[in-house]
């Protein structure tokens, strides 16, 4: 099988990177390509999951959640708000 068109060009970039750079570099540079990338990933899976801002959120009792946690221990009420809704009540209810 024959080598041919962007093959090429890959090869070349990983050559040129190698002068460049030198053999012990390569490897920082790679893991930092790598965090990007499953940065990226964990944004755009963050994108597809309903945003908490615009979604009610409902009041459960033993809430992993600290907003929730914290609005239940100052007696605010979360059921059928948003999550700013809920931190402005917090603050609210936090101040003197």
């Amino acid at each position: 099988m024959a080598v041919v068109g962007y093959e090429w060009i890959v090869i070349g970039v990983i050559v040129v990177a190698f002068l460049v750079w030198g053999p012990s570099k390569i490897p920082e540079i790679a893991r930092g390509f790598g965090r990007a990338r499953r940065e990226f990933e964990d944004a755009s899976r963050g994108l597809t999951i309903p945003s908490a801002g615009t979604t009610s959120v409902l009041a459960s009792e033993g809430s992993a959640d600290p907003l929730i946690s914290a609005a239940q221990r100052l007696g605010v009420k979360t059921e059928g708000k948003t999550r700013q809704e809920i931190s402005d009540e917090i603050v609210k209810a936090a101040k003197p």
